[in-house]
């Protein structure tokens, strides 16, 4: 049986990343930028429910119902803004605009994977985030968020949920990052 690893996201458009792109890449000289794995521009996404490895047997329960999560859910404004941290492993772009609507989806899409019968840890609040970089170890990541915290990217309207398949690095081959791909799509509100 195959299973296939995915998760539920929203993916900022082309114009919006491309934005972050230049407001991270000071980033990249300052102390410590070597020794972080910075997340490649097509990782960065807003996941919204990470569902795991899935059996091929459960995808088309899952595609109806993140479809009816997806109608459900009317199209909201949303930006990359500000920065933050999980500790000193993670460095993230953070998010604003109708930020309860995406928890609201965040929520449905939780919901629609574990109605699907996928086995769904409980869920949190969620935190909207976009990570840019991973720490192996504990790093100081205050003068990164200090740097990128008065971020304000351009706003957009969300008008989809995406269902994407990655494929984790090979280990043992520098720089090589996580590959992304959308398996579907589904069109917010009705």
């Amino acid at each position: 049986m195959s299973r296939t690893r995915l998760f539920t996201a929203v993916l900022p458009p082309d114009p919006a990343l491309r934005e972050l792109r230049r407001a991270v890449a000071p980033l990249h000289a300052l102390p410590g930028a070597d020794a972080l794995r910075w997340t490649g521009p097509a990782g960065r996404h807003f996941t919204l429910a990470f569902l795991g490895n899935v059996d091929e047997e459960v995808l088309p329960d899952l595609y109806s119902r993140l479809e009816r999560a997806a109608h459900r859910t009317p199209a909201f404004p949303l930006r990359v803004h500000g920065a933050g941290r999980f500790g000193g492993r993670v460095l993230w772009a953070g998010a604003a605009g109708d930020l309860d609507t995406m928890r609201l989806l965040a929520e449905r899409a939780h919901a629609a994977a574990r109605r699907a019968g996928l086995p769904m840890e409980e869920h949190r609040r969620y935190t909207p985030h976009l990570t840019l970089a991973r720490s192996r170890d504990e790093a100081d990541l205050a003068p990164f968020t200090a740097a990128l915290g008065g971020f304000e990217g351009m706003r957009w309207e969300t008008g989809e949920l995406s269902l994407v398949r990655s494929d984790l690095p090979v280990d043992g081959v520098p720089g090589e990052q996580p590959r992304y791909e959308v398996v579907r799509a589904w069109p917010l509100g009705r």
